[in-house]
């Protein structure tokens, strides 16, 4: 029990009467206790302990008899009674509650005991209508302890182990030390094959490879405790209260220490700093009354994590002017004279690293010199055209507000950081002699320690964030941080395959790593690579009997194992190709060849690919199809063909593949090569982990929330309710919840011991819209943040004190509250508290009025199905069915494109409706949706150099038809015929210069008497080709069809039929003919030819950018009333893609006139009617211009 009272002598900064002095501050005394004689920030009772003392508590009472106490107070332990250090409650809170009364005892237990010979008690806060009055004790126990001291030369202490093996597991060395140099050695170890170091700045002599880095600020001359733990291949490396595992080198197994001469005892050099806290601080020091150098010498070290501050300034009274000496990025030197400024800059960079820094300003006889860390850093010199002499104060990091005798206006902010070794004209400052008030002046400073916080280390930024820090807070740096968990999640974010990054515990411990994402239209695919995917011909070594592969993965092995572990199936390829080579059954039973795989070095697995574990077979002998029916294996079969074993491995537990040994290579004539594949895993069971709330009074409950200094939470919720509760958990006082507090609103809430504190969130939109919304809090020790959906993130921050542990101990109530009240209703799902996921459908399964699910997704996710894609709903999750799309892809996204040769032609088919009744399994139903026409959606896209070219023929056995070309001046025609009987209409756009290599959009829409055209450019640059039939064109038609078409045509849509699609990836189940070379292309995509055409880019959303000057234009044609009651015979001239409609009847076609547009020759109508033959109906169509 460390508890005892260890107060022995009491001093202070000053005392109001000898009744009030620092001997009657103990509480021993019943009465009494210590006043000084102003209270103010500077005060302080300071107790020596007579030795060093583990201290646990302390306690605090007001003074006896008075209106005198303390409401709040800092402590500060040092071993010396100079250098003092901070005591801060959990790394960043450094005040305590004090006394509400005179008589009351408050005692505060230390979280961390410290170890220290003093103590010193600030006053921060005391009874407004009293002055500051204390009485102190102090509780803990002696502390002993041997210490070394080595004087940074030759000096070492070397220690050998007792000779013999030594095979233990586990080592552990620990030790304590205290320097002021931010460099040295503080341990080497050898092993038999190599060595380990443990030092300040991470380096030693030889420079070896850095294992782990860890601690900041270690030379302050205080202690700090290191240890080192070795188990097997693991070390454990602790400073202080953080700790690093790393793996070691294998071949590591004991350390060997020896000695040499050293002092048994401790150094204790006296340092005295001073701690610049704020923006009113400054150290005002005279100058020489003499100087005995006829010029000026000034020097000083100094440590700050700012970026600029101002160090250093002084008079120029003769020339009426001052001078600054500042930071900012590096060391530099401003002079105002007459109010003319001149700056001069000097060396140093990255001043600003929390290291200490020495610098030298001397000036004599007109040169101006500035040393920045002697040999380490740089010199500059200057020459002024006056002397900078020195002939009043000078004043460290900043100056007094008071003093307003200069004309020039000092630029710059001031110093916040720690100084040190000051001297002025080569004379050590005494800084004890300023705190006491007996030279020079100052404001806000603290004497005698150096106040610096490293913030970043350990960094608190998660998601491996950057973190930076100026003085008083840190920053992180989070572009490019955040990450999916699965890429499942990214799919459902409207991405598309590719390479990303996946975290899959979000803030939790876990790297994010790098996988390629393979969206499917069935499934969502992470693929993990290693070292060699391919397949492999093996050459045995001479004198090897074996051959030994090992393969190593882009990820991490703890990356890798969570990954496979949220994933609902994983499968790896693992195949052999023999010849005269066996696989697995030897005739003593022992197998050939094995694999090893799973978590670590791997398990020996003795099957092969498509059997199951322990089987000894190959996925031949599981399905009893071997070559031999004798053999397991085909490759068993020991025959001089080549043969092969290939599968799936589906077991997670036996997965990844680490090694593979090849066993029957050495035979004459024996052949081998073999394939082991990526890792490739589909589904994510955290992502759809899901429960529906269907009572306001229902609930989950899952164990306490621990969540004491961060909480990061993220779920998706849907719901018709206008409020309720998503997530609470209480403590006696403090509690931490999550709701929806109206239809528009998300609240995040908590409290941390000073009070409750919200975020909000505001919404545009309702969120019980029955739609998914994503909910991200976090409450760290920096600020408390809420983000919904892609909205800008609500943050608050912490107090600039520090902050209280988040004491909870209560149930988590996921749904509900403990009262039952405000419920929610509705589903939630993909909860993480601090990167581990609950599994609400496991609970929800035995608990009342949950139910595990929630289906529903097309409503939140069916937008990202383009292109007439429709949404399909599925247990978990969605999938888009592009059937009647022309377009392909998970998202029915991607063009379809063919490039053509002259010689190429498809042809589909439509069969007559009773021949679909006679045979139902012939074709899809979809194909009979067009019967009865009256009208055409017809679309495709272009690009050629060739003019003049046919696009689109439709035809019927009747001569009535529809066709798309460009003619010879590059201009697109669209010709109608519905009658035979009747001359052909002809509309031209107004825009030439189709036939230019560039992608080009055309749709075309007839309704009844009305036909629409659009046009769309895309700037690309492409060439192919086609060719056509061209047996029932018109003559004119048929001339300029036999020319061929060179060119390139995509996503051909007719009405709800996609005959493009359907001949290149559904040949063998569609009604097509293909002969000649059809080659799939991605030529119809816009990103194909012009990465930069940025504006023009087909995006996710499903629309195209397009530019002022695209024709949209549009033409009321008065054709025929009814219906095409014909045979009809479609030509996709650029495709040669034919179709019979074969329709039961006809219908009158009604003549009409055309209202058409007036004829002009101008530079904007390059052409008339008079057009070539090869261009003309021998009919004498009508034209029009569009």
């Amino acid at each position: 029990q460390c508890v005892q009272t260890v107060s022995r002598q009491f001093t202070s900064v000053s005392i109001i009467s000898d009744t009030v002095n620092p001997c009657s501050a103990s509480q021993s005394f019943r009465a009494g206790g210590w006043s000084p004689l102003t209270s103010d920030q500077y005060q302080w009772l300071e107790v020596d302990l007579g030795e060093r003392t583990k201290l646990t508590a302390v306690a605090t009472q007001g003074r006896y008899g008075s209106s005198d106490w303390l409401t709040s107070y800092l402590l500060m332990f040092s071993d010396t009674g100079h250098n003092w250090q901070q005591y801060r409650q959990e790394d960043s809170i450094g005040f305590f509650p004090g006394n509400s009364n005179a008589d009351s005892v408050v005692q505060y237990k230390l979280q961390q005991p410290v170890i220290t010979r003093f103590l010193r008690l600030f006053p921060l806060n005391w009874n407004p209508t009293g002055r500051i009055g204390l009485r102190l004790e102090a509780y803990g126990c002696p502390y002993t302890s041997h210490v070394v001291s080595f004087d940074g030369d030759r000096s070492s202490l070397v220690y050998r182990l007792s000779p013999g093996p030594r095979r233990t597991s586990r080592e552990v060395v620990s030790l304590k030390f205290k320097t002021l140099r931010n460099s040295g050695t503080l341990l080497h170890a050898e092993g038999q094959a190599g060595q380990e170091g443990l030092s300040l700045s991470g380096t030693s002599p030889s420079e070896p490879r850095r294992l782990a880095s860890l601690g900041s600020l270690l030379d302050d001359q205080h202690w700090h405790r290191v240890v080192l733990e070795r188990q097997s291949a693991h070390l454990n490396l602790t400073v202080d209260k953080h700790t690093e595992t790393v793996q070691i080198p294998a071949e590591f197994s004991h350390w060997d220490i020896e000695q040499g001469n050293v002092t048994f005892s401790c150094a204790e050099p006296v340092s005295v700093a001073v701690t610049f806290p704020g923006p009113q601080s400054f150290l005002q020091v005279p100058g020489p009354k003499v100087s005995t150098s006829g010029g000026l010498s000034v020097g000083f070290q100094f440590r700050t994590w700012n970026k600029a501050g101002l160090l250093l300034t002084f008079d120029l009274p003769q020339q009426g002017g001052v001078a600054w000496l500042y930071l900012n990025e590096s060391a530099a030197m401003n002079i105002c004279q007459q109010c003319v400024l001149m700056g001069f800059g000097y060396p140093g960079s990255a001043l600003n690293d929390g290291q200490w820094h020495l610098v030298e300003l001397n000036s004599k006889r007109g040169r101006l010199t500035i040393t920045v860390d002697k040999e380490e850093g740089g010199t500059a010199h200057a020459s002024p055209s006056f002397p900078v002499t020195l002939q009043s104060h000078l004043f460290f990091g900043g100056k007094s507000g008071t003093d307003n005798s200069q004309e020039c206006k000092n630029p710059f902010n001031v110093f916040q950081g720690c100084m040190r070794l000051l001297t002025v004209d080569s004379q050590n400052i005494d800084l004890i002699i300023v705190q006491q008030k007996q030279l020079g002046n100052y404001s806000n400073l603290q004497f005698d320690m150096c106040g610096i916080i490293d913030r970043c280390s350990p960094s608190r930024c998660e998601h491996g964030a950057r973190c930076s820090q100026s003085w008083t807070v840190f920053h992180c740096n989070c572009s490019d941080t955040v990450y999916e968990e699965s890429c499942e999640a990214y799919k459902h974010n409207g991405n598309t395959s590719g390479h990303f990054y996946i975290d899959v515990d979000g803030s939790g411990p876990i790297k994010p790593q790098l996988v390629y994402c393979n969206m499917t239209e069935e499934k969502t695919w992470m693929v993990i690579q290693h070292n060699n995917t391919e397949l492999t011909r093996v050459r045995p070594s001479p004198g090897v009997n074996q051959h030994l592969v090992h393969f190593d993965y882009s990820t991490e092995e703890e990356q890798l194992l969570a990954a496979m572990s949220q994933s609902e199936h994983c499968e790896q390829e693992l195949s052999y190709h023999c010849r005269k080579s066996r696989l697995l059954n030897t005739p003593e039973g022992s197998p050939f060849s094995w694999w090893l795989g799973g978590p670590g070095s791997g398990r020996l697995q003795t099957y092969w690919g498509g059997a199951q574990p322990g089987s000894q077979q190959c996925a031949c002998g599981l399905q009893g199809d071997c070559v031999d029916p004798q053999h397991y294996c085909n490759c068993d079969a020991d025959r001089t063909e080549w043969a092969e074993d290939s599968g799936l491995l589906i077991h997670k537990e036996s997965l990844p593949v680490k090694s593979l040994v090849l066993g029957d290579i050495h035979r004459p004539g024996s052949e081998a090569a073999y394939r082991v594949g990526p890792l490739c895993c589909h589904g994510d069971k955290n992502f759809w982990n899901a429960a529906f709330f269907d009572k306001e009074t229902s609930y989950l409950h899952f164990p306490t929330f621990h969540a004491e200094l961060s909480a990061d939470i993220s779920f998706l919720f849907k719901t018709t309710a206008s409020s309720g509760v998503f997530l609470e958990n209480l403590g006696i006082k403090d509690f931490i919840r999550i709701e929806l507090s109206s239809s528009t609103q998300v609240v995040f809430s908590f409290d941390v011991g000073n009070g409750p504190l919200e975020v909000r969130v505001e919404s545009s939109v309702h969120l019980n819209d029955n739609r998914w919304h994503r909910v991200r809090a976090e409450r760290n020790i920096k600020e408390a943040s809420l983000r919904l959906d892609e909205l800008p993130a609500a943050t608050q921050e912490a107090p600039a004190d520090g902050h209280f542990h988040l004491q909870l101990n209560s149930q988590l109530f996921i749904g509900g509250t403990a009262s039952r009240q405000k419920g929610f209703r509705g589903c939630i799902r993909s909860l993480q508290l601090n990167g581990v996921t609950l599994d609400l459908e496991e609970r929800a399964k035995i608990t009342p009025g949950v139910r595990p699910g929630c289906p529903g997704h097309c409503s939140s996710y069916g937008s990202l199905c383009l292109n007439q894609g429709h949404c399909v709903e599925r247990a978990s999750g969605f999938h888009c069915d592009c059937g009647l799309s022309a377009y392909a892809g998970v998202f029915c996204h991607t063009e379809v494109s063919a490039s053509f040769k002259s010689d190429t032609s498809v042809s589909y088919t439509f069969k007559e409706p009773y021949e679909f009744i006679r045979n139902s399994s012939a074709l899809p139903s979809s194909i009979y949706s067009d019967t009865t026409l009256r009208g055409e959606n017809v679309s495709l896209s272009f690009r050629t150099n060739q003019s003049p070219a046919l696009l689109l023929y439709v035809s019927s056995h009747y001569r009535e038809y529809l066709a798309l070309l460009i003619n010879e001046y590059g201009t697109l025609e669209v010709r109608y015929k519905l009658d035979s009987s009747r001359e052909a209409e002809v509309l031209r756009s107004r825009v030439g210069g189709l036939a230019n290599g560039q992608l080009h959009t055309v749709t075309i829409r007839r309704r009844t008497e009305s036909v629409f055209v659009i046009i769309l450019h895309i700037q690309l640059s492409f060439i192919s080709f086609f060719s056509p039939d061209s047996d029932e064109l018109d003559p004119d038609l048929a001339k300029l069809a036999s020319l061929g078409f060179i060119g390139c045509l995509s996503v051909v849509h007719f009405n709800s039929i996609s005959p493009l699609k359907a001949a290149l990836l559904h040949p063998d189940t569609s009604p097509v003919i293909i002969t000649g070379s059809l080659v799939q292309s991605s030529c119809g995509s816009a990103a194909s030819a012009n990465p930069y055409a940025a504006e023009n880019t087909h995006h996710l959303s499903g629309t195209t950018r397009v530019k002022d000057s695209d024709l949209f234009t549009s033409i009321n044609h008065m054709v025929a009333l009814g219906v095409i009651a014909v045979v009809i015979f479609v030509i996709v001239t650029g495709l040669a893609i034919t179709a019979r409609f074969l329709y039961r009847r006809k219908e009158t076609y009604v003549n009409r006139d055309v209202k058409g547009v007036k004829e002009r020759d101008s530079p904007d109508f390059p052409f008339n009617n008079q057009t070539d033959s090869q261009n003309v109906s021998s009919e004498n169509p009508k034209e029009y211009f569009i």
